[in-house]
């Protein structure tokens, strides 16, 4: 590995939030799911949760999709799923949804635990994950469109979020737990090993101060 390479995924994970992140509730089109996805990865979002939408998703194989092997992605049948777990975390959830509740999204503190919640294309949020939610939003417009493409909305509340953050220096040092940490930098730096590790259930190599494998020849012969 070289150190350019070692310095950038450092560089990366030091500034993951692990008390940001977004749920998409049945969010149909492949390309506004991934550039969802590629919006979570430059804020430093480190999952997202996805609920699947009934008649399945739209394929996309843009270069959004290469985002996806840096943010990881759980998969829903219903909204209810991720939004009860994530305030029982003590996230608060927030959906960008047009109602007389709705709040300018700017007036959002994001820099406690958030969720943010983004609705299907046709009808966004549905009515059951309304009543769990903690503030609905909205991005003022003053063009004729009623409203901004989902995947547009989502960024502009994210770089929000990330302004507010990184005025409070959230994004100033490492926030991941050290064994998440460790087991994120493996596998982006390691990702052929690490997939051999999960296809035979055994756990990452050592590594050196480097990032690399320590005596790879030696671990793999005791694997094989």
């Amino acid at each position: 590995m070289t150190p350019e390479r070692l310095s950038r995924i450092r560089s990366v994970l030091d500034q993951r939030q692990p008390d940001l992140t977004v749920i998409t509730e049945e969010v149909q089109k492949g390309r506004n799911l991934s550039a969802i996805i590629r919006t979570c990865d430059a804020v430093g979002i480190p999952e997202v949760h996805s609920v699947v939408p009934r008649e399945g998703f739209t394929s996309y194989n843009g270069t959004a999709a290469s985002a996806h092997k840096w943010v990881d992605i759980h998969h829903y049948s219903t909204a209810l799923e991720p939004i009860t777990a994530l305030t029982q975390q003590g996230y608060q959830i927030v959906a960008a949804h047009v109602d007389r509740n709705a709040k300018d999204f700017r007036e959002i503190d994001y820099t406690k635990p958030t969720a943010l919640l983004m609705g299907a294309e046709i009808w966004g949020v549905s009515e059951p994950a309304r009543e769990l939610v903690t503030h609905t939003i909205h991005l003022p417009m003053v063009g004729m469109i009623e409203s901004y493409n989902v995947s547009v909305a989502c960024a502009g509340i994210l770089l929000e979020a990330q302004r507010q953050r990184q005025e409070k220096g959230l994004y100033s040092g490492p926030r991941l737990n050290k064994d998440r940490y460790d087991a994120l930098f493996f596998r982006w730096a390691h990702p052929k090993v690490a997939k051999f590790c999960h296809e035979k259930n055994i756990p990452y190599p050592p590594l050196d101060e480097e990032g690399e494998i320590i005596n790879p020849a030696a671990w793999y012969h005791s694997v094989r």
